[in-house]
């Protein structure tokens, strides 16, 4: 199993469009405090074993992961870890938040919620 690539006008389009898309930030929990997109849901790269289960209990839900920018690996880890979980539409918006906000796009800062 393959992850896809997404880009930023993609992830926006969906998210636009109001597809069903899980936003995963996997950078750690102080990054994520501090800004993350909108809705996104924080699973640092390191616990996606532990987390992924409880906060991402539909492995055929598209799931977008990303982190700061394409130098930073924790996205492409991430990724990899959830397909190999068994997640099936995994993508990774390696740009990162660092793309998304020098678009001039919206982020929301605090504290991680629960997928529901």
């Amino acid at each position: 199993m393959t992850v896809k690539e997404i880009t930023r006008d993609e992830l926006k389009a969906k998210l636009d469009g109001g597809e069903e898309v899980v936003v995963v930030e996997t950078l750690g929990p102080n990054y994520y405090e501090d800004s993350h997109l909108p809705g996104a849901i924080n699973i640092p790269h390191t616990e996606v074993d532990e987390l992924a289960p409880e906060m991402l209990p539909d492995k055929s839900a598209q799931i977008v992961v990303y982190c700061s920018n394409r130098a930073c690996q924790n996205s492409p880890q991430a990724a990899k870890r959830l397909a190999a979980l068994g997640y099936e539409n995994v993508y990774d918006y390696e740009e990162g938040k660092q793309n998304w906000i020098e678009a001039g796009l919206p982020t929301e800062s605090g504290a991680s919620k629960v997928a529901n």
